[in-house]
């Protein structure tokens, strides 16, 4: 799935669009990737001189691909639903993310009751694993 597919799923725009493809989808599975770029607007700030991706960021991302996982597993439309954000456990950050890494998301689904999901995610830079948690989220009417 390409970043104009991507785009008819998520409401997200630059710059908060962190989701620049969708790699896999499965029945419990999907993988996403970000590429990483000086360019980022949130390297001007954390830090000059020392730029490293902001955590929460990496988080909402991961948050991103399994908010794709939620509509496509539901099929469901962005036109009549939504989804929101319920929250995270255990989230840890591993190794700092850095101006020209590509993060792989990988996200398997732990469960699902009615319209709420839950997720194991994890963040990897070259087969590293930079950041993991588990997310709660859930798909609604808009």
């Amino acid at each position: 799935m390409d970043i104009n597919e991507i785009m008819k799923y998520l409401p997200h725009r630059y710059p908060f669009l962190l989701v620049d493809r969708i790699l896999e989808i499965g029945e419990a599975k999907i993988v996403g990737m970000k590429n990483v770029t000086i360019n980022e607007p949130f390297f001007q700030g954390h830090f000059p001189g020392h730029p490293i991706m902001p955590g929460v960021l990496i988080i909402e991302a991961m948050a991103q691909v399994g908010g794709i996982f939620a509509f496509k597993s539901m099929n469901a439309t962005p036109e009549t639903k939504v989804v929101y954000f319920m929250g995270i456990d255990g989230a840890r950050f591993r190794k700092p993310v850095l101006p020209g890494d590509q993060i792989r998301f990988e996200l398997e689904l732990l469960k699902k009751r009615g319209t709420v999901y839950s997720f194991k995610g994890r963040a990897l830079v070259d087969g590293t694993l930079v950041a993991e948690a588990e997310l709660l989220a859930t798909i609604v009417d808009k």
